[in-house]
C-alpha cells in the first residue's frame, strides 16, 4: 500500500483518536489511575513520575506518527534479477556495515546489499534461480536457503555441502524453484552472529497456479529478530518501524519469519488472524488466532480482513521486547485501517 500519503493527522483520524497516538499505544493503559504513594514518596513526587512516564509514551508514538512514508523499503525492498542462460540471476553481496534500527544509532551489522534484512528474492515455482553471493566480509560466509528445496550440493553449509565463502570469494548456487511459499535465505556459518547482526532476508517462491491463491490487497514480509541489532521488526525498531496501511475492507497477507534466537507471540490488536501455512506449507485445516507464537526459523503465512477502521497495535506480546516504563520499544508496529 502506499504509505507515503499518509499524513499524521489521516493518522489520528483514522484512529479515532483526540489525543496523540493513544490508538497505537492500545497496549498501553489509556487511564492509569493515581498509584498509592511509595512509602517515604510524597504523593507529588509519585504525581511527576507519572507524569514522566506518561510523557515518555507519548513522545515514542508521537516519534511513529512523524516517521511514517520516511522508509520506504520498510515493507518493500525486492531484488531484482536478471535472465542469463534460462536463468533468473541475482546477485548478492555479503558486506560488514554500520546499520541504524533508529537515526543516528549505529550497530555494528552485516548485510547482504548493504540492507537488513537483505533484499526480498521473489520467483515463480519452475523458474531457474541463479544467486551469485560475493563475499567482502571480514569473515567467511555462506548461504543457506531456509525451507526451500535445494540439491544437496546448493545446501549452503560449509565444510558439509561445500566450502565457505572466504573474503574475497565468489560462489554460485543454482537450483529450479520447486515448493512455493515463505521461506528465507541467510547465514549458515558462524550464523549465530551473522544471521542476527543482518545476513538473513525473504525467499518466496509463488506458486504456478494461482488460481487457489486468495486475492490480496496488500503482501507484507515481518522479519523478526531479538539478537545482533538487536529487537527489531525488519530491521528497525519502535518507533522508526512503519505501519501497514489497508483501507476498509480489504484484505491483506503477512508472511512472518523469526530470524531470531528467541520465539515471538505476534498479537494484532482488534482483528483476528488467519493462519493458512506453516512453513510454506498449506494447513490442513486453517484456524484463527489474534496471537500467534513463531519461534526460531519458522514461518507463518496470515491473512486478515480489515473489517475495523482505526489504528490497531501489532507487537509481540512478550512485553519486554515492546513497552517499559519508557514506553514502547523495539518488536512494535501498527495495522491502519482507513
Amino acid at each position: 500500500m502506499d504509505i507515503k500519503n499518509l499524513t499524521r493527522r489521516n493518522f489520528l483520524k483514522v484512529a479515532g483518536l483526540l489525543g496523540v497516538g493513544a490508538g497505537v499505544a492500545a497496549c498501553a493503559p489509556t487511564a492509569p489511575a493515581t498509584p498509592t504513594p511509595m512509602p517515604g514518596m510524597e504523593l507529588t513526587q509519585q504525581a511527576t513520575a507519572n507524569a514522566e512516564m506518561d510523557a515518555m509514551h507519548e513522545k515514542g508514538v508521537k516519534i511513529y506518527l512523524d516517521y511514517i512514508g520516511k522508509d520506504p523499503k520498510f515493507w518493500d525492498n525486492k531484488l531484482k534479477p536478471t535472465e542469463k542462460d534460462g536463468f533468473k540471476v541475482f546477485e548478492v553481496t555479503c558486506k560488514d556495515i554500520k546499520w541504524e534500527i533508529e537515526p543516528g544509532k549505529p550497530v555494528e551489522a552485516m548485510a547482504y546489499n548493504g540492507i537488513v534484512p537483505g533484499p526480498e528474492i521473489r520467483v515463480t515455482e519452475g523458474d531457474k534461480v541463479r544467486v551469485v553471493c560475493k563475499n567482502e566480509m571480514k569473515q567467511s560466509t555462506a548461504i543457506h536457503f531456509h525451507g526451500v528445496l535445494v540439491p544437496n550440493a546448493m545446501d549452503g553449509v560449509p565444510y558439509i555441502t561445500q566450502p565457505p565463502i572466504k573474503t574475497g570469494q565468489t560462489f554460485t548456487y543454482e537450483f529450479t524453484a520447486k515448493n512455493p511459499g515463505s521461506h528465507m535465505y541467510h547465514s549458515h556459518h558462524n550464523a549465530a552472529e551473522q544471521v542476527t547482526k543482518g545476513l538473513m532476508a525473504p525467499f518466496i517462491i509463488e506458486p504456478k497456479d494461482k488460481s487457489k491463491e486468495p486475492k490480496v490487497d496488500g503482501d507484507y514480509n515481518m522479519v523478526l529478530n531479538d539478537n545482533g541489532i538487536g529487537l527489531t521488526i525488519n530491521g528497525k525498531s519502535f518507533p522508526y518501524t512503519q505501519p501497514i496501511v489497508a483501507k476498509l475492507g480489504q484484505k491483506i497477507r503477512v508472511r512472518y519469519m523469526n530470524e531470531g534466537l528467541l520465539i515471538h507471540p505476534m498479537h494484532l490488536h482488534g482483528l483476528p488472524q488467519l493462519v493458512t501455512h506453516k512453513d510454506g506449507y498449506a494447513l490442513p485445516q486453517p484456524y484463527l488466532c489474534d496471537t500467534l507464537n513463531i519461534a526460531p526459523g519458522e514461518r507463518y503465512d496470515v491473512f486478515v480482513d480489515c473489517t475495523e477502521p482505526g489504528a490497531w497495535a501489532f507487537h509481540c506480546h512478550i512485553l519486554n521486547h515492546a513497552e517499559s516504563a519508557h514506553g514502547m520499544f523495539g518488536m512494535v508496529t501498527a495495522l491502519v485501517i482507513q
